[in-house]
């Protein structure tokens, strides 16, 4: 972790401003320039910066975040042809796999199904919508 300190170079003290013996009576003393003055935060202030900046930032990742988002059919940078299937009642993983695989490679068209769906096993849910490749 970093830490930035910063602390001013030159500050005039209430004794430096105010005895000026050069200064022609009945003349006001010249005030600094605002840009000159120094800003600093309060601890209210300090917690509504960074309040303001979370809320931004939680704002920009929320509009921005459907860019992010995964579809069905590409898988390891290539673009498949899919289907969309509901499970049914009774369905497996291996029922719906054997369906659409060609004769002993079902267990390939399981493991391409997880990949394609991200299932993280071979469970499903009566109702889940799967993408099988065609």
């Amino acid at each position: 972790m970093s830490t930035l300190s910063l602390s001013p170079s030159f500050v005039r003290t209430p004794a430096t401003v105010t005895a000026q013996p050069d200064r022609q009576p009945g003349r006001r003393p010249r005030r600094r320039a605002a840009s000159a003055r120094l800003t600093r935060l309060t601890r209210r202030g300090r917690v509504v910066v960074v309040l303001s900046f979370l809320l931004a930032a939680l704002v920009l990742t929320t509009a921005l975040g459907g860019w992010a988002a995964a579809t069905h059919d590409v898988v390891g940078g290539h673009t498949h042809a899919v289907r969309v299937v509901t499970v049914q009642p009774g369905d497996t993983l291996y029922d719906i796999a054997g369906r659409v695989a060609r004769p002993g490679q079902v267990a390939d068209m399981v493991h391409r199904i997880q990949e394609l769906n991200a299932l993280p096993g071979s469970t499903v849910q009566v109702g889940q919508q799967l993408a099988i490749p065609r």
